[in-house]
């Protein structure tokens, strides 16, 4: 049997058994396989049978020579040629490489929005100390009995052999995204016509759930701190968001509080989750869509559809570069696509559907999230008509001095008004990785002092 029919097999099977959710560990046997025939985050190391796949072979493991700390990243693959463009007329071609909101996208947006489709390259990598965590949570960690946390996991993905969808999504909360981080992008709802306003925002990381040698008590419950600040327009600068992102929402929730320039006061802002609408997104953005999705799981009963082909954001180095000037990305109803890459890469499907009772503005959600990084890649998510409403697309790359792959432009497609939400442009320089925060740089009384300088 092939490794990936065995995998989506052990998924199958854990998906069938009557509880629904399994709380148990792997086995010896079963991480013996994740060091040998899959890659230590789970993914199948061997290419696809067509050779449009290729085996993992570690992903970047140099730092290009061209790369100097903090310049942006120089393109690794920047030799690389367009194989081909899917647009409206040729997509049934490639129909089953592409998602629902792809043709949605592909359909609407014609003739002018297409698809450029480059080699693959696997490029992602992590430093070794995390690949090490992987295989110890894979032989650890738990769902906790209601699935809104994970017991006995740390620094990464907890579960590298996901069993069933809930695990998959804490898979993408948890992935590796470094130890801290700061940079500046800007926030850019266009209108249809093309036009825009940039909200220019500092962003400061610091990932207590990542850094080495932590243990899950000392975290007390938090993955990560964020501290975000407006720089511009003038009306908005100096206002400022503390998130404190908790691994067991249900037990903890999310604790944020928010500064508004001109009120001198920090509020505590207990709705900043779920289906509320994302501060400065114009309606066009849900607050659990950042990152793709964040928060507790518990409004969607989660499955596992298995894997797939698919044509998804990859390598974005070219996007990145022209990322520090807006004008070269922002186009009426879709970002600029020649700046785009896609490439064919193995994915995990999940859907969700709303649980009865509870409300959201989205009734119905399908993530794919890419097997070398469990970052989600694309996402639809339905009316309560069941009508494809928004699709979402993360662009990311390897940040190869660390190395670690993540985002470098999110955006969200609004179907019905025909516009659209992107974040991470206008980047005055490349994310810094080692600002050197501390902790208690993210309390309520130093966001306060910040605020008020």
């Amino acid at each position: 049997m092939k490794l990936s029919k065995l995998v989506t097999a052990l998924a199958v099977l854990t998906l069938s058994t009557s509880s629904g959710l399994t709380l148990a560990k792997v086995d010896e046997a079963t991480a013996k396989r994740l060091k040998n025939d899959l890659t230590p985050v789970g993914a199948e190391r061997y290419g696809n049978s067509e050779g449009t796949i290729p085996a993992w072979d570690g992903g970047v493991k140099e730092i290009p020579k061209n790369y100097e700390e903090g310049d942006f990243h120089p393109d690794p693959f920047e030799s690389d040629k367009v194989l081909f463009k899917i647009s409206k007329k040729n997509m049934a071609k490639y129909d089953k490489n592409l998602t629902e909101g792809q043709k949605a996208l592909l359909t609407q947006y014609a003739p002018g929005y297409e698809i450029p489709v480059y080699a693959t390259r696997r490029s992602a990598s992590y430093p070794d100390w995390v690949y090490e965590k992987l295989t110890e949570n894979a032989l650890s960690a738990e769902l906790q009995e209601n699935a809104n946390g994970v017991r006995d996991t740390i620094t990464t993905s907890p579960f590298p052999i996901p069993n069933n969808g809930v695990e998959t999504i804490w898979n993408h909360i948890l992935r590796y995204r470094g130890e801290q981080a700061a940079f500046n992008s800007a926030i850019i709802t266009p209108t249809k016509d093309g036009s825009y306003n940039p909200i220019l925002t500092n962003y400061s990381y610091y990932f207590a759930y990542a850094q080495p040698g932590i243990t899950l008590d000392e975290i007390d419950n938090k993955i990560f701190y964020l501290k975000t600040k407006i720089k511009s327009p003038a009306k908005l600068a100096g206002s400022l968001t503390l998130v404190h992102e908790t691994l067991d929402q249900v037990r903890s929730p999310r604790k944020a509080w928010r500064y508004q320039a001109g009120e001198r006061r920090l509020r505590r802002t207990p709705n900043l989750e779920y289906g509320t609408d994302l501060p400065r997104s114009e309606s066009l953005r849900t607050v659990d869509q950042k990152d793709m999705y964040n928060g507790a799981p518990d409004q969607y009963q989660w499955s596992l559809k298995g894997k797939k082909e698919i044509y998804i954001p990859y390598n974005s180095y070219k996007l990145n570069k022209q990322s520090q000037d807006a004008a070269k990305v922002i186009s009426p109803k879709h970002i600029n696509q020649d700046l785009t890459r896609y490439e064919l890469h193995r994915v995990w499907e999940v859907e969700g559907l709303l649980r009865d009772g509870l409300r959201h503005v989205y009734h119905k959600r399908r993530f794919f999230f890419d097997e070398d990084t469990w970052q989600i890649v694309l996402t639809e998510d339905f009316d309560k008509k069941g009508d494809l409403w928004r699709v979402s697309e993360a662009h990311s790359m390897n940040f190869y001095q660390i190395p670690v792959t993540w985002t470098t432009v999110e955006l969200t497609y609004d179907l019905k008004s025909e516009r659209y939400y992107v974040e991470g442009l206008d980047k005055q320089e490349t994310i810094d990785f080692d600002p050197s925060f501390k902790r208690r740089e993210f309390t309520t009384s130093a966001a306060r002092r910040e605020a008020k300088r």
